[in-house]
């Protein structure tokens, strides 16, 4: 896509894109699985659940090792891996103060549009010291079908009042691009864990390094303008 972009808002995924916790995840419940004696394939399993929410990632794990795999301890053992590595509060990605900031200060709306839980992505946005800079916060509790569905981009796109079709969304995920891409958003790939397949290039307005070279294309394709805002656009 060239030339200026007609955009009335910007959707952020969070996991990965703002928040550099896709790691902690992998490390946390590859360390789970191998503690368990479920070494064999974690990490390739873990790879292929980047982006996707919890209970498909549970799914994938039944599916991988039958019906008598302990779930129940697996999560537990997650989530005490999970919470150690953030501890010391969770870092954010290359570029995320200062893309929140330039959104800020050009009045664009923003959303979080996430497949974490809304208690976690509370509990993860606080510790990042972020939260405040959200209004608008969609979760997976907010839907009924999760990523790679584009439920929860629809949702926040009528939530902010505007078409899917004028906002720009930015992942880091295969399975985040395709919901965004199936939304209808312009979608920009920000790669974390797992590498863009052909399939997903080629739903993708651009895959950048990072959100500074988000900002710049946002500034290049003329989103801070707010050219958008005109009669018509707005979603009844």
């Amino acid at each position: 896509m060239t030339g200026k972009w007609n955009v009335s808002a910007v959707l952020l995924d969070m996991d990965g894109t703002l928040l550099d916790t896709e790691k902690v995840y992998f490390d946390s419940l590859v360390a789970a699985l191998d503690a368990a004696g479920y070494a064999d394939g974690s990490v390739a399993l873990c790879h292929a659940m980047v982006g996707l929410p919890g209970p498909a990632c549970e799914a994938m794990l039944l599916d991988r090792y039958g019906k008598d795999f302990p779930l129940a301890d697996i999560n537990n053992a997650f989530l005490v891996n999970r919470d150690r590595l953030m501890e010391a509060g969770l870092p954010l990605k290359s570029g995320t103060i200062e893309l929140l900031d330039a959104l800020a200060a050009a009045n664009c709306p923003t959303a979080i549009v996430t497949s974490s839980s809304r208690r976690n992505a509370e509990r993860h946005l606080s510790l990042a010291r972020i939260r405040a800079r959200f209004d608008t916060i969609l979760t997976l509790d907010d839907v009924t079908h999760g990523k790679p569905s584009p439920d929860l981009y629809l949702l926040a796109a009528s939530r902010l009042g505007f078409a899917p079709q004028l906002c720009v969304a930015v992942e880091d995920s295969n399975h985040g691009v395709a919901a965004f891409h199936a939304a209808g958003a312009i979608t920009i790939m920000v790669p974390d864990m797992a590498p863009p397949t052909e399939e997903t290039r080629a739903k993708c307005a651009a895959v950048l390094p990072d959100l500074n070279a988000v900002l710049a294309m946002l500034h290049e394709r003329g989103v801070f303008e707010r050219r958008s805002l005109r009669p018509g656009n707005e979603v009844p």
